[in-house]
C-alpha cells in the first residue's frame, strides 16, 4: 500500500477503509504502513514505542513528563502505529497504553497558542480527527488501558477505542472550558459514547469523573484494581487475537455502519452482514467445527 496521496494521484484504490475520511488526502507526515515516519532531529526521542506479539500489537504513549500530550508530533507517531501493516494477518488488535501516572492529559497548548497560527493550529485538530476516525474504521478492535488521568483529546481517545480497560485509579474530564477553549472535538467521541446530559456536564464544568462513574455512564467497558489492569487487559486481546479476523472485522464494520441507522435499514444492513459472514471462509468452518464438536481452525 502506497501514500494516500499517491494512491488518488494514480487513481488507485487502498483498503475501504482507509476512505472514509472526509479530508483527502490527508495531511503531511502520513507514513504508509512499512514507510519510513518523517524524520526527527537526534535530540527528540519518538513520543510512542510499538511491540507486537501472537497477534497483538501494544502501542505505548511514552512522553510522561509532557503528560503524554496528544502534540502533534504525538499524533503522527499515533498514526503510523495504528496505520503499520494495518491490513496484515498477523495484526488481530490494537492495544493503546501510557507510561507515566498520565494517560493523556490532551493537546499540548504550547502548540495552540496564537504565535503557532491558524494553518498550524488547523494541522493539528485535522490530524486528532483523522487518528479518532482510523481507530474507528481500523479493520481490528483497538483496546484503551488507561491507569491514571485521561482529560480532553485524552478522554477523547478513550471514547474512540473499541474498547476500554482502566483502573480504579484513573479518571476522566474534557476540562477546555476552564482555558477558554471549549473540548468540542474531544465531545464528538464523548457525546457518542455516554447519555448527553452526562456529556454536557462534563463539557461545561470540566469537572473530572471517576473511573466508576465512567463505566456506569458507558465511556468504559471495564473497572480493575490497578494492579489487575495489564492481566485483564491482555485477557481479552488475547481472546479477540484467537477469533477469526475476518469474521471479528466485519463484525466491527457492521456494527458501527448500522449504529447510526433508523431500526429498518439497521437490520437491513445487519443481515446482509450476516449472509456476508457465512460466505466467508472461517464462517462455514466455525459452524462445521461446532458441528463435529471440535475446534476451529481459523484461515489465519
Amino acid at each position: 500500500m502506497v501514500v494516500v496521496a499517491g494512491l488518488r494521484a494514480f487513481g488507485a484504490k487502498g483498503p475501504s477503509w482507509l476512505w472514509r475520511s472526509p479530508w483527502a488526502p490527508l495531511s503531511a507526515g502520513f507514513c504508509s504502513p512499512g514507510s519510513a515516519a518523517p524524520a526527527r532531529p537526534e535530540s527528540e526521542p519518538r513520543p510512542t514505542s510499538t511491540r507486537q506479539q501472537d497477534g497483538i500489537r501494544n502501542i505505548v504513549l511514552s512522553n510522561p513528563k509532557k503528560r503524554n500530550a496528544l502534540s502533534l508530533a504525538m499524533l503522527k507517531s499515533l498514526r503510523s502505529d495504528i496505520l503499520h501493516e494495518a491490513e496484515s494477518k498477523d495484526l488481530r488488535v490494537i492495544i493503546i497504553s501510557a507510561e507515566g501516572p498520565v494517560f493523556s492529559s490532551g493537546h499540548d497548548l504550547k502548540e495552540l497558542t496564537g504565535a503557532r497560527g491558524r494553518d498550524y493550529h488547523t494541522e493539528v485538530f485535522q490530524t486528532c480527527s483523522e487518528v479518532m476516525m482510523l481507530i474507528r474504521n481500523h479493520p481490528v478492535p483497538i483496546v484503551a488501558m488507561v491507569n491514571g488521568l485521561a482529560t480532553a483529546a485524552g478522554c477523547q481517545l478513550v471514547a474512540s477505542c473499541d474498547i476500554a480497560v482502566a483502573s480504579d485509579k484513573s479518571s476522566f474530564a474534557t476540562p477546555g472550558v476552564n482555558v477558554g477553549l471549549f473540548c468540542s472535538t474531544p465531545a464528538v467521541a464523548l457525546g457518542r459514547a455516554v447519555p448527553r446530559k452526562v456529556a454536557l456536564e462534563m463539557l461545561f464544568t470540566g469537572e473530572p469523573i471517576s473511573a466508576q462513574e465512567a463505566l456506569r455512564h458507558g465511556l468504559i467497558s471495564k473497572v480493575v484494581p490497578e494492579e489487575q489492569l495489564q492481566e485483564e487487559t491482555m485477557r481479552i486481546a488475547k481472546k479477540i487475537a484467537s477469533l477469526s479476523r475476518s469474521v471479528v472485522t466485519l463484525g466491527k464494520a457492521t456494527f458501527y455502519k448500522q449504529l447510526p441507522q433508523d431500526l429498518r435499514t439497521a437490520y437491513y444492513l445487519a443481515s446482509q452482514a450476516m449472509v456476508d459472514n457465512l460466505g466467508l471462509q472461517d464462517g462455514q468452518e466455525g459452524i462445521e467445527a461446532f458441528i463435529q464438536k471440535r475446534k476451529p481452525v481459523w484461515t489465519h
